[in-house]
């Protein structure tokens, strides 16, 4: 029975994903029958840590639901490294979804060896990516029958380390990335010749990285020889620190200098790492003189990182930085509804709206809200409704709701622009007074669950129109004034900590 749920399994999957992420990410385990007291279990084995946390996080729940698909009571599936020791083998399914799922010493002495070679002949791989932004990298796994060879296009594409789910056909875009999203566009259609470098900034889980891999993924599709690298700062530092350790610094300057697009995540990392930075300079000024394309994402504005050089930040300057904001109300619900699609679940307008209303953050915190309501109705047994949410959230969104005051957000505006915290509340009208009381009124539309009349009587009394009229001030004002654009940014991340 086992046997033909997981040829069943196969079979389903291959139809329902893409072939690039089927062979990257399924083909790649090894099925095996456990015996135990209470009944056979089905050990998935994963060849790596890597495509044991990203099969888990993915496809792991599908997999589940097939199994309950499949058979009449609940099949135990579960997945994990490879252990010591033999163990019964699933009989590989038929059809296109066959392959063989046995493994002996024989192969895996003969990776071994592969692996110390190219580690040899080329500068080593570093580790994957954050899971954030998982790099596809091919795992290590049993050789392909001879019948059913790797393409050299998925052999190119699996180098460049992009996440094929990262495009900009499932990048949800409103206000918040509309400016970065048309940035990333341009550079994408003419790499090396718009915006080089393009450097994007936003705080944490707003979606920098999906934009990144999304310039990847339509370059790589236009051009398939174009030679592609997504690489996480902390994977640069480690290959440097390779190359010193091996006195292989000519085959890494080789390697990074010869690519099309460097495209580098988190860039922050580099503070006060002197070789590393010195590394990049270089990498970076052979690239750009060769009009190739640099992509950098980082949390903060380039001139507010602190630890890197300032000739880095200069030549940040030479291209173009746009920033991604938290999302608005309505961009935060198109992605809950994106997500709710993603994982196969209905859900309406007034449960999205609660969790975009209360979670402002970023869209980490917005996934994973929906995923604690999904996982608390199911667990409960009850549809996911808006009493289930909140049932489901309550901690959550009273930690968020304690968390700011209006009164705290006004006297760190008050502290930034040197002002006293009653202006704030006064009928003073003058420049040096009036903007930065809009920008607390802002800011408190942002980050506070309050009603524009709530917020207006926190200022003094004021009318609900008022407060609206400082909003959109600002907002409009962002869009031409970069001081006031990295005052708002500064002060956002310094009341969210």
């Amino acid at each position: 029975m086992i046997q033909e749920f997981w040829s069943f399994c196969l079979t389903r999957l291959e139809q329902e994903l893409p072939q690039q992420q089927f062979n990257t990410w399924i083909k790649t385990l090894r099925a095996e029958i456990a015996e135990r007291a209470d009944g056979a279990v089905l050990n998935l084995y994963a060849p790596n840590r890597f495509v044991l946390q990203w099969v888990r996080e993915r496809y792991l729940r599908r997999i589940t639901e097939l199994a309950d698909e499949f058979h009449a009571g609940p099949l135990a599936v579960e997945l994990q490294l490879p252990a010591g020791g033999a163990a019964r083998t699933v009989a590989p399914a038929t059809g296109t979804a066959a392959r063989a799922v046995t493994e002996g010493a024989t192969a895996n002495r003969s990776e071994s060896s592969a692996a110390t070679e190219a580690a040899v002949a080329t500068p080593p791989e570093a580790p994957p990516a954050r899971p954030a932004a998982p790099a596809v990298i091919v795992p290590r796994a049993e050789p392909e029958p001879a019948s059913a060879p790797t393409s050299a296009l998925d052999i190119a594409y699996d180098k460049t380390r992009l996440n094929p789910d990262f495009t900009f056909d499932t990048l949800v875009t409103g206000r918040a990335n509309d400016l970065a999203r048309a940035a990333a566009m341009q550079v994408a259609q003419n790499p090396g010749t718009s915006y080089n470098p393009l450097f994007i900034y936003g705080g944490v889980g707003l979606g920098k990285t999906h934009l990144v891999h999304a310039i990847g993924n339509a370059v790589f599709r236009h051009n398939p020889r174009a030679v592609i690298r997504y690489v996480h700062v902390e994977d640069y530092y480690a290959d440097v620190v390779r190359a010193y350790q091996q006195k292989s610094f000519d085959a890494f300057k080789r390697y990074y200098r010869s690519l099309d697009m460097l495209i580098i995540d988190d860039i922050q990392f580099f503070n006060n790492k002197n070789r590393t930075q010195e590394e990049f300079f270089h990498a970076f000024n052979a690239l750009t003189e060769a009009r190739k394309q640099i992509v950098i994402t980082c949390d903060t504005y380039p001139k507010d990182i602190q630890g890197l050089e300032d000739r880095l930040i200069s030549r940040f300057d030479w291209g173009l930085t746009v920033q991604i904001e938290p999302p608005e109300l309505e961009m935060r619900v198109a992605i809950l509804k994106k997500k709710a699609e993603v994982l196969r679940v209905a859900v309406d307008d007034d449960v999205a709206f609660l969790i975009a209303k209360n979670l402002r953050s970023n869209v980490r915190e917005l996934e994973g809200a929906l995923n604690k309501v999904v996982a608390y109705a199911r667990f409960h047994g009850r549809q996911i409704g808006l009493e289930v949410a909140k049932d489901a959230l309550k901690d959550l969104l009273h930690a968020h709701n304690r968390q700011l005051s209006i009164e705290h957000i006004q006297k760190t505006v008050a502290d930034y622009y040197k002002i006293k915290v009653a202006d704030m509340h006064s009928k003073k009208r003058t420049r040096v007074i009036a903007r930065p009381r809009q920008v607390a009124m802002w800011l408190a539309k942002e980050l506070t669950p309050m009603s524009l009349p709530a917020i207006g009587e926190a200022f003094g009394g004021r009318d609900h129109t008022t407060v609206l009229h400082a909003c959109r001030t600002i907002t409009e004002l962002r869009l031409g004034d970069a001081q006031l654009n990295h005052d708002v940014h500064v002060l956002t991340q310094v009341l969210r900590g």
